[in-house]
């Protein structure tokens, strides 16, 4: 990572988007990541699977809506470092006409991602998931996406570092807003929820969710995980797409995996209105 070294970046503060790298085993983080996330993992010695479960309901998700949704355009907020199973990839293996706007704030991501991702019908650009009004008015957003026809909007992981101060919900309904009727929206949130456990006690899962969140603030990385009728605010009035919402786990899993369910929810909804 010596190209993003010299841009800025302060490799000794942990990172959201590079802890993530290191939970789902990636190489492009720093030490200070890399330690945050042994101390979540010792905390939380779910937290790399509840990872790639959360990654694995993003490829889902793209699939239905690649899919059987059939949408052709795709807006990745808070897209993180580039992994195997991208969204283009994975909705380019449907339809290949499928144009993907990947949106990061962090210098290391939008680096990698430029170098690895952008191609055919595929952009990385640097804006703020906090600002919506930049995102969805940037000339390289506008120049991939057309705004008149249905958008998936993917704020997956992401929503859960907006601390309430700074309204999640009016940021996620102007998104809402700018996409065209057919739409779609998919999230997956970190939650306290969690179901019960044969091999943890009701105290014992609400502690370690507790811990986990003070270890995130205590490193500048604040995380707020928040309930099931928080998450389902976020969508608004848009129509759930079926199991409705759910743990990530539950959602049209493709596998005969007995994946205990938790740490995040996740669900996809439709925009309707004239035209859709």
């Amino acid at each position: 990572m010596d190209d993003v070294k010299s841009s800025g970046v302060d490799a000794s503060v942990a990172n959201p988007a590079r802890v993530y790298d290191y939970l789902l085993g990636g190489k492009d983080n720093f030490p200070a990541d890399r330690e945050l996330a042994e101390q979540v993992i010792a905390i939380a010695p779910t937290a790399r699977e509840v990872t790639r479960q959360n990654r694995a309901f993003l490829r889902r998700a793209v699939r239905f809506l690649a899919g059987e949704a059939g949408v052709r355009q795709f807006l990745d907020i808070g897209s993180g470092l580039p992994t195997r199973g991208n969204v283009h990839e994975i909705a380019q293996a449907v339809a290949p006409d499928c144009r993907v706007v990947y949106v990061d704030n962090d210098p290391v991501v939008v680096a990698h991602g430029r170098a690895l991702l952008e191609g055919d019908n595929t952009v990385v650009v640097r804006e703020d998931l906090r600002e919506p009004e930049a995102i969805v008015g940037d000339p390289q957003v506008r120049e991939v996406l057309d705004f008149d026809q249905p958008i998936a909007v993917l704020l997956v992981s992401v929503l859960h570092f907006v601390g309430d101060e700074q309204d999640p919900f009016g940021i996620v309904a102007r998104f809402r807003d700018a996409v065209p009727a057919g739409s779609y929206l998919a999230i997956s949130h970190g939650t306290r929820d969690i179901p019960p456990r044969p091999d943890m006690t009701a105290e014992e899962m609400t502690e370690m969710g507790t811990r986990t969140q003070q270890l995130y603030e205590q490193a500048a990385v604040p995380i707020v995980n928040r309930t099931k009728a928080d998450v389902a605010r976020l969508f608004g009035d848009w129509d759930l797409v079926d199991p409705g919402l759910v743990f990530i786990q539950l959602w049209r899993r493709d596998d005969a995996g007995a994946a205990l369910p938790g740490g995040f929810y996740g669900a996809i909804a439709r925009k309707g209105g004239p035209g859709a």
